[in-house]
């Protein structure tokens, strides 16, 4: 049985609830879109918490990070953000009440060496019936049904339930005063009407204690529960900051573009009925299709060249003004970005626009226009400058003086002047192309010159046959 998407009539209320670690990991990052997708599918509200519980990491700039990130991807929240850190009192009077009820109890904490008396535990269960109170070292702790099951009808997975009595008495409230995770998340919740819990499935484990927690606070609005495949690299294992390139505004700082990352994520454990893979508007385009209950349960595999194809599509779509406007913050990095030209670089970029798969990728095809010399690449250079080099530069300079400086004709009159001598095509450009480019490959060698200008093009021919006749 699929769980109903909506659980009663009215205002559909989902929630994004990171913690601040200095990035927004790629699993974040997808629940934050699917959760949106959710929100704008179902016509409800985008909600944004930010739990920054933890003092060490409630600095207002590793905050800002995650709101930098959503900005990024283009997804908008729908009412002020909460922080976590300024609810605590709501927190702490719900553990009190649960302590009232009889629901929680004070306890002490159990050395490890004494652990064999309470079966491993670092509790003793003893301490539901002593009636204590605060103490030195003392936490409160949920007193667990000892009967019965949990269950819920997950969105993505279906019926999931689980044994109360395998679920330990969990803390709620530390030893230093600092409400827990799971009490936290439950207050927050209830509080702001939230009807939809989309996350991670390494969640699934403490679902249970959140719904023990929603009923024995008298929290009986039904809420929707969907638990979505963890990402994993190609061993299969979970993305790792240890060991895979999992901040998603890395991503952006290596030139990808946003609306390919969301289109990218979406993908990421759902799919299109249609079988289409690529929305280049996927903000607008993906919120009627999708639906959270067609997400698949297993691991979604992170694939950098399905990640590069995806960009790649979304770099070609976009106009030639576009594309250069978007890599222009990728030219101001570089050590030429005093001499970089926007008109120079719009005469070509129609051309780097084909090749790349990044907009960092783009300086590294031009710089050879805003360099005062091309930077050699000496492997290049060895196989280009056969011993007739040299005379062929000499030709080619003593003719381009005269050439129409069209990349069509320079294009016909390099390729007759090379006939003439009785040389290939490739065999004669290649010399050409290092002296002006510093490489064997790149771009187009005659819409290169074109823009390079005659002059230009002839001091680097000369240069480059200077040095011919010092090595010779």
């Amino acid at each position: 049985m699929t769980s109903p998407l909506r659980p009663v009539d009215g205002p559909v209320r989902v929630r994004f609830a990171p913690a601040p670690t200095g990035y927004l990991h790629l699993g974040s990052a997808r629940a934050a879109l699917f959760n949106w997708l959710t929100a704008r599918h179902l016509g409800g509200s985008f909600l944004l918490r930010i739990e920054d519980t933890d003092l060490e990491r409630s600095q207002q700039e590793l905050v800002d990070v995650v709101f930098e990130a959503l900005e990024w991807m283009g997804l908008d929240w729908d009412e002020a953000p909460v922080l976590q850190s300024t609810r605590g009192d709501a927190h702490r009077a719900a553990v009190h009440q649960l302590v009232a009820d009889g629901r929680a109890y004070w306890s002490d904490p159990v050395p490890e060496s004494e652990r064999e008396r309470t079966g491993g535990r670092p509790y003793d269960p003893a301490d539901r019936e002593r009636g204590l109170g605060p103490g030195e070292g003392r936490a409160v702790r949920f007193r667990t049904p000892d009967e019965g099951v949990t269950r819920w009808e997950d969105l993505i997975r279906g019926e999931i339930s689980f044994d109360n009595a395998t679920i330990e008495d969990f803390v709620l409230l530390r030893a230093d005063g600092s409400p827990t995770f799971f009490v936290a998340n439950a207050v927050d919740d209830h509080d702001m009407a939230v009807t939809h819990v989309i996350r991670g499935e390494d969640l699934i484990n403490v679902t249970p204690k959140q719904l023990l927690l929603r009923s024995a606070l008298g929290q009986t609005e039904p809420i929707v529960l969907g638990h979505m495949p963890l990402i994993v690299n190609e061993q299969r294992k979970k993305l790792s900051k240890r060991r895979d390139d999992v901040s998603l505004l890395d991503y952006r700082d290596r030139g990808f573009l946003a609306e390919a990352m969301v289109n990218y994520l979406a993908l990421l454990g759902w799919g299109s009925t249609d079988g289409s893979e690529i929305w280049f508007d996927p903000l607008r385009e993906l919120p009627p299709l999708f639906d959270i209950r067609e997400v698949n349960d297993s691991s979604a595999f992170f694939d950098a060249k399905k990640l590069l194809f995806v960009n790649a599509e979304h770099l070609r779509a976009l106009g030639p003004a576009a594309f250069a406007e978007r890599t222009r913050p990728y030219m101001e990095r570089q050590v030429w970005a005093d001499r970089f030209h926007a008109g120079l670089f719009g005469r070509i970029a129609a051309e780097v626009q084909k090749r790349v798969e990044t907009l960092a990728e783009a300086p590294g095809c031009v710089e050879f226009l805003f360099l005062a010399d091309p930077e050699v690449d000496e492997a290049s250079w060895a196989k280009a400058m056969v011993p007739d080099a040299a005379e062929w530069l000499d030709a080619v300079i003593d003719a381009a003086t005269d050439w129409s400086w069209e990349s069509a004709e320079l294009h016909e009159r390099t390729f007759e002047l090379a006939e003439r001598l009785g040389v290939g095509r490739k065999r004669f450009q290649a010399p050409i192309r290092v002296a002006l480019t510093g490489r064997l490959v790149g771009l187009p060698l005659f819409e290169s010159m074109e823009v390079l200008g005659r002059e230009e093009v002839l001091r680097r021919l000369r240069t480059a046959r200077e040095r011919l006749g010092g090595d010779g």
